[in-house]
């Protein structure tokens, strides 16, 4: 399957299953768009024609597009279909957790999906003797895989700070008897950062999520304390000191953009100018018919957002002021293997939640739907039915998903998505679908553009 499409004045084509990118002329782009419905001699008249060129050139161009073919790189069969099914069979092996060390938190945001941190369920702290079952439920399911990673999540984990700290200490004596390795992640609201979390996030935190949604009025709006005050003043003086002491080490500042700031790219850009450069926005995940939930007739604007984006993150980097846009990280040459773009994120076996009281979810959005619950981390699995569900939920999993274009880089999107937009985790989420798609548009033409950047700089 090819895909073709014209941004910020490149003309892309994008093979999908060998995954290559082409930029190409005008004259290519439609020998490619006329290439498999046409015979040689309608393309090569229609062609020359529209374009002024003389037969031969075009038939060069002919030949150059066979060559591709030839080589994999054009119309390229696809042939991992067959990967994606009887997942059932395969044995599963959890690399990671998403630990709910607070159902609560100290601030009242009125998108949050988490029902302000307690999942629609009471108010609860994780214990030390939870935990510490948690991460031995995870050396003991995780195989001969030796990175395993944990995610200290909420509610807001600041306010069970002391069984985060204790957590990590045990994880670090349970690697030398079992030869793992633990990456540690924290997301935090910002509230009660002080020095004693800043020194032991950047010194045992592989990655840390900062909570911020761009300018002040927008962050305010939403993200306020139980007194109805705002929390921007309070916590962008303690982010910046964060990633200062950070000293390059993952960090990202992650907001949320409702419709109420449609221009999120703004946000984005205020973020940019207060010197952080490790960015992510997200659509708000909430019900169809809350205030803040996107609409059908925000689509062009929200995709015209996303160019903007796009080009000023390429207008920055040639100025020398680059920052990192999450959903526009791809990597044409590596990226993930093949296995991975078929099965996505593993929710539901390679990676699941677990509740301050030890119960296993799928992940952390579907944390509170009992139907989803998997088992708990004493008996482990016991619900198979759902397990072997999500095992069979991939980049092949939905008719809808079989001619997709960009199915290798979504695989399949996101299964909460689909459950929360259509009531099962093989539904389609067709506005998150779009989004995503002119997400990805935006990311490979970042990637075209820097290339020939590349190029214009050797010459």
């Amino acid at each position: 399957m090819v895909h073709q499409y014209k941004l910020n004045g490149y003309n892309i084509v994008l093979d999908t299953a060998s995954g290559s990118v082409h930029a190409v002329d005008e004259a290519a782009y439609d020998v490619i768009a006329l290439y498999k419905d046409r015979t040689e001699e309608e393309i090569v008249a229609a062609v020359s024609e529209k374009h002024g060129l003389a037969a031969e050139e075009v038939c060069e161009c002919l030949r150059d597009v066979r060559a591709l073919e030839k080589e994999g790189k054009l119309f390229s069969e696809d042939i991992y279909e067959d990967l994606a099914f009887d997942f059932k069979a395969r044995p599963v092996v959890v690399k990671a957790l998403c630990l709910h060390v607070a159902h609560t938190c100290n601030l009242n945001c009125a998108y949050c999906f988490a029902s302000q941190g307690k999942y629609h369920g009471e108010r609860a702290l994780m214990s030390f003797e939870v935990g510490k079952q948690a991460l031995d439920f995870l050396i003991a399911h995780s195989g001969a895989r030796r990175n395993l990673e944990v995610d200290f999540f909420g509610g807001e984990p600041l306010m069970n700070w002391d069984v985060v700290k204790r957590l990590v200490a045990y994880a670090r004596e349970q690697e030398k008897n079992h030869n793992k390795n633990f990456r540690f992640t924290l997301t935090t609201n910002g509230m009660l950062i002080d020095d004693d979390v800043i020194d032991f996030c950047n010194r045992e935190m592989s990655n840390v999520v900062l909570s911020l949604d761009g300018r002040k009025e927008v962050h305010d709006r939403l993200r306020v304390d139980y007194a109805g005050r705002g929390s921007y003043d309070r916590i962008v003086p303690k982010f910046k000191k964060f990633v200062e002491a950070r000293g390059g080490k993952n960090y990202y500042m992650r907001g949320t953009f409702t419709r109420h700031n449609l221009d999120f790219t703004n946000d984005i850009f205020h973020m940019a100018d207060l010197g952080f450069t490790e960015l992510s926005m997200e659509p708000v995940v909430c019900a169809p018919g809350d205030p803040e939930a996107l609409r059908e007739e925000d689509l062009p604007i929200l995709c015209e957002q996303y160019e903007i984006l796009a080009k000023e993150m390429l207008k920055r980097r040639r100025e020398g002021r680059p920052f990192t846009f999450y959903h526009y990280m791809i990597d044409l040459t590596g990226g993930p293997c093949i296995y991975k773009r078929v099965t996505g994120c593993g929710s539901g076996t390679e990676y699941m939640a677990v509740t301050p009281w030890g119960d296993l979810y799928p992940c952390h959005q579907f944390v509170g739907e009992e139907k989803y619950k998997l088992g708990d981390i004493w008996a482990g699995v016991t619900n198979e039915r759902v397990q072997n569900e999500f095992k069979m939920v991939n980049a092949y999993a939905r008719p809808e998903c079989r001619d997709c274009w960009a199915k290798l880089y979504c695989s399949g999107g996101c299964a909460a998505n689909a459950y929360h937009a259509t009531g099962s985790i093989r539904g389609v989420y067709e506005y998150g679908c779009a989004l995503f798609k002119k997400r990805m548009e935006c990311a490979i033409m970042m990637q075209v553009a820097q290339a020939m950047d590349g190029a214009e700089d050797e010459a």
